[in-house]
């Protein structure tokens, strides 16, 4: 037992050793996250696990293993993780192996860098022990619960270590006993695999800001100076020029729209009074937070909302062009560290430019 417990401590410590030189290289590159926002990216979480079975298994003595697992944020407070584990202890002529596979899910009680979480799950274990005077092998459901944290680094890489307590239901199995409990202890790095630069917002973001109206152009006057003695013909028509603005047409993140749109309703009234008026190109932006891919299909998803908008009021669906051009054309650029901060700042790029819908009145 005292050469596992030693066996324990050096993988540990390599552990420990290794995220430790991953955090000093990496911790000046973190930025803290806004205020309970989350990752949604799944990660790998390799392991490794020190085991203390009690002695219904037919062996009390401690053992060393592995695992992996992996995980994914699907709401402000939790975390899933599901995988296997494996530890083995021999000790002397007896051999006591104990293989879990697992679902167990995080209350994470923070969103910061450091996240303290509850667990419980469940799953199912093979145990098999060879010894002496016992031959036993089974596979049985199990639960267990316990506590942890989890450490990040960095947007990539992290830390997590849990002590848990599983139970094993054995009924009618090879073992004397109906149940057994087992504690572990589990120490690995948390790795994302998909990570997006960009975190959802647990809680309602602010509304965007209220667009600066822009006064509209003068209208041109062209007057006419006719030859004597024709008379003076009457002034050319005027025309105004109508720009749609488009800050309000959505909520972050977002490719629904808000209700009701008085400005795309007159614009839907003017454009159905004037049907000569096509080519109309109507389109989508994001920031930059986000994949390429990502951030070009949520553009196109909000020019097509307005498109489709417009067409449900009675505009000819072959007078109107969506078109998504992702986080091209910014609005701003943004340098901020904190990561809150940065997201704010990049709130004008988050946008569908309407302004080619140009309807034409004439002013007479």
């Amino acid at each position: 037992m005292n050469n596992n417990i030693s066996k324990l401590a050096a993988a540990i410590a390599a552990v420990l050793g290794c995220t430790a030189s991953l955090g000093a290289s990496a911790q000046a590159a973190y930025e803290q996250p806004a205020t309970g926002s989350y990752d949604p990216s799944w990660y790998l979480s390799p392991s490794i696990n020190a085991t203390h079975p009690d002695k219904n298994f037919g062996d009390d003595h401690h053992g060393l293993g592995l695992g992996i697992k992996f995980g994914k944020a699907v709401s402000p407070h939790w975390d899933i993780q599901f995988g296997p584990t494996y530890t083995r202890q021999r000790f002397g002529g007896n051999d006591f192996r104990q293989a879990m596979f697992g679902f167990d899910g995080l209350l994470m009680l923070s969103r910061d860098r450091f996240r303290p979480f509850l667990l419980v799950g469940g799953g199912a274990e093979h145990d098999k022990v060879d010894r002496n005077f016992f031959h036993g092998s089974e596979t049985s459901p199990y639960a267990n619960v316990g506590v942890g944290f989890q450490y990040a680094f960095n947007d990539t890489w992290g830390i997590q270590a849990d002590v848990r307590r599983a139970r094993t239901f054995m009924h009618g199995s090879d073992f004397k006993f109906d149940r057994a409990d087992t504690n572990i202890l589990t120490v690995g790095l948390n790795i994302a695999l998909d990570h997006r630069a960009r975190r959802i917002a647990s809680a309602p973001t602010a509304p965007e800001p209220t667009p600066v109206a822009v006064a509209p152009r003068a209208p041109d006057v062209v007057a006419a100076t006719p030859p004597a003695p024709v008379p003076t013909p009457p002034p050319a028509a005027r025309f105004e020029r109508y720009t749609l603005s488009s800050t309000e047409l959505f909520a972050f993140d977002s490719a629904q729209l808000r209700m009701p749109q008085p400005k795309l309703d007159e614009t839907a009234n003017l454009m159905s009074a004037n049907p000569q008026i096509g080519n109309v190109t109507i389109t989508g932006y994001t920031d930059r937070l986000g994949t390429d891919k990502y951030n070009m299909k949520l553009s196109q998803k909000r020019a097509d909302s307005v498109k489709s908008y417009l067409v449900d009021k009675g505009v000819a669906s072959g007078r109107l062009t969506a078109v998504g051009k992702g986080e091209s054309d910014p609005v701003v650029k943004c340098n901020d560290k904190k990561r809150a901060d940065l997201i704010a700042c990049l709130e004008p790029n988050r946008r569908v430019e309407v302004q080619e819908i140009a309807v034409q009145r004439r002013v007479n």
